[in-house]
């Protein structure tokens, strides 16, 4: 679900079962994606899976790292993410968002390579778009609350909203 010149595109790790069969993006009930980004601040109201176009509205949208739905992420190939890496690359310099959200720390070091990345703001840029990786709102995350997740959302939020405005983005990581 994407349309030219997105504030943020969401990138999820790869469609789950439920995903794949509803066809909405992060469907499964355990997934707090979609509380977090609306305690976040991303979204006016909390959006069920089935609301996702409302997002557009917002200029936001959501694509996936890997297209193939599995059970559980690991079940995917390294082949596979660094495919998908070379095809959401693709993808962001033709949709030109202004920012890509990797929905996932692991995913993203496994579809470009970065063995060092952390969760934030990234150095790389892919064409025009400035890059951030947020922490992984499955369920199976234990190491994220949905309070500490919706607080690493909300720096991006203001990261992106500052870059509408044509303002100079400054963004620092908080300590652990």
């Amino acid at each position: 679900m994407v349309a030219d010149g997105l504030r943020v595109l969401f990138c999820g790790i790869n469609p789950g079962l439920m995903t794949a069969a509803t066809g909405h993006h992060f469907a499964r009930p355990g997934n707090r994606f979609w509380p977090v980004l609306h305690l976040s601040g991303f979204t006016p109201r909390l959006l069920k899976p089935a609301e996702q176009r409302e997002l557009l509205t917002y200029g936001l949208g959501i694509t996936n790292v890997v297209a193939r739905a599995t059970a559980r992420a690991d079940e995917l190939s390294a082949e596979e993410y660094v495919e998908g890496g070379r095809l959401l690359t693709a993808k962001v310099s033709r949709w030109r968002p202004g920012w890509l959200a990797v929905v996932g720390v692991t995913a993203y070091r496994a579809a470009f390579g970065d063995r060092g990345a952390q969760v934030g703001p990234q150095e790389r840029m892919i064409g025009d778009a400035r890059v951030w990786v947020l922490p992984n709102p499955s369920g199976l995350n234990a190491h994220w609350t949905a309070a500490t997740m919706a607080r690493e959302f909300a720096r991006l939020r203001e990261a992106a909203g500052a870059a509408d405005q044509g303002g100079s983005v400054s963004v620092t990581t908080p300590r652990s």
